[in-house]
């Protein structure tokens, strides 16, 4: 029945190497778990409430892509974006439920775009450049809140940021867990992610930063938030921009990382992808049913390349992962004490923001006109802890070089149109 409904045979695949497939992408991303409640609780959301949905989430986007569109890809709530979410938070005095209300809308109108042809389209129309500089700028968003949340950084008078102090017994422990976890990911080691912070943790509770209350508890039952009061919140403080930049990134996020693990799995047929409404509906299932219950959103997984590396070809792998997240649900207690240690989390953000660079050597920096706007979105938006800034200033700068180069024809009539709508919010409505 498996195989009939998985198609391994013609696949080339098994049912052993299926499930060792998913236990090699589960090991490779259940640091989110651990993480993405660790950033999320301090926008106010009960850490509990985070964890159920950080794992409903996985589950429901991760089942959606083995048993619909039946590919080896994991989705979870995504990283950067959640950060975003806690700063948006933080920085506006907003309630964590409106910021929860941009994302069900983000999610519902990526459900839309998904249904339609507007979801390929809106990926069409906007430039390499503001993609590479997007995903490089949240990658250096979240590193520099790593490298803060470590105290390797913190706030000077004289030079606004300057070392911090490395005799600190928690600042110490990170460190020691970054050049761990970078040991582990140079010797490419299964789950070094993980095992990292597992070290870390160990490190933590000999120094006597890390206490355990409890290892295995019943699960903690979920919470569902009012999502009319919470839909009401974006409205009434306009944060149109914000449900943007979630429904933006989502998209960029999650069609590059499932391009990728589908050519390295040769998925692709003539440059096309089957399945392709079924793959997209995945993360956007997950990023508004994630939000009923109180996480960012959601998107596919880079880390499924792991899984793909070791032999996965077919949905089963997916399942393996979701089943894997459901497992995880008892582990509440173990983890709960070792994210509220930031030492053990914040090496994950600055590797994280590593692996977000790569983008930047696509982009042709001897075009001016062409590299300038995506300098500007990375700079911004690690300076200003605004994803929403960065993709305004990206869009607005890239049609006006290239019309005053000659150029405009190059770019797509949706562009000059979000430039205008963002130069507009900028001036009157500026997200501060």
């Amino acid at each position: 029945m498996i195989e009939k409904l998985f198609g391994l045979k013609s696949s080339g695949t098994n049912i052993k190497t299926e499930v060792l497939a998913g236990i090699t992408t589960f090991l490779t991303m259940v640091y989110i778990v651990i993480v993405n409640p660790a950033i999320l609780s301090a926008a106010g959301i009960p850490f509990e409430q985070v964890f159920m949905a950080t794992i409903i989430a996985a589950v429901v986007g991760t089942l959606t892509m083995g048993l619909l569109a039946k590919y080896p890809v994991a989705v979870a709530p995504g990283m950067g974006l959640n950060a975003y979410f806690t700063t948006v938070v933080a920085s506006q005095g907003l309630t964590y439920q409106a910021v929860l209300g941009t994302v069900f809308l983000a999610g519902l109108i990526i459900i839309i775009l998904s249904l339609t042809n507007l979801r390929k389209a809106l990926i069409e129309a906007i430039p390499a450049p503001l993609k590479y500089g997007i995903t490089a700028g949240i990658g250096l968003f979240i590193a520099f809140l790593g490298l803060k949340m470590a105290g390797i950084v913190q706030p000077s008078e004289a030079t606004l940021i300057t070392l911090g102090d490395f005799t600190e017994p928690a600042t110490a422990l990170a460190i020691g867990g970054l050049i761990l976890t970078l040991i582990l990911m140079a010797k490419r080691v299964t789950g070094a992610l993980f095992f990292g912070m597992i070290a870390t943790a160990v490190g933590g509770y000999f120094l006597d930063l890390l206490k355990f209350d409890g290892y295995f508890s019943v699960p903690p039952l979920p919470t569902f938030i009012n999502l009319g009061e919470a839909v009401s919140g974006v409205f009434s403080n306009s944060l149109y921009t914000v449900v943007f930049a979630f429904v933006l990134v989502t998209i960029f996020d999650s069609t590059g990382t499932l391009v990728g693990v589908s050519e390295q799995g040769g998925f692709m047929k003539n440059g096309k992808l089957p399945r392709t409404k079924q793959a997209t509906l995945s993360d956007s299932f997950a990023t508004t049913i994630g939000a009923a219950f109180g996480t960012s959103p959601s998107c596919a997984y880079i880390e499924s390349s792991s899984g793909v590396a070791a032999g996965g070809r077919t949905g089963l792998t997916a399942v393996v992962v979701a089943v894997l997240f459901l497992v995880s649900m008892i582990f509440s207690p173990f983890i709960s004490a070792i994210s509220m240690l930031p030492a053990i989390t914040a090496p994950i953000l600055i590797i994280v923001g590593c692996f977000m660079m790569e983008g930047l050597a696509k982009i042709m920096w001897n075009r001016f006109d062409e590299a300038f706007p995506a300098f500007a979105i990375i700079l911004i938006m690690p300076l200003t802890s605004s994803i929403a800034t960065g993709i305004a200033v990206g869009f607005i700068l890239y049609p006006i070089l290239k019309a005053v180069t000659g150029k405009w024809k190059e770019v797509h009539p949706l562009i000059y149109i979000f430039a205008v709508i963002f130069l507009v919010q900028m001036i009157y409505f500026p997200m501060h």
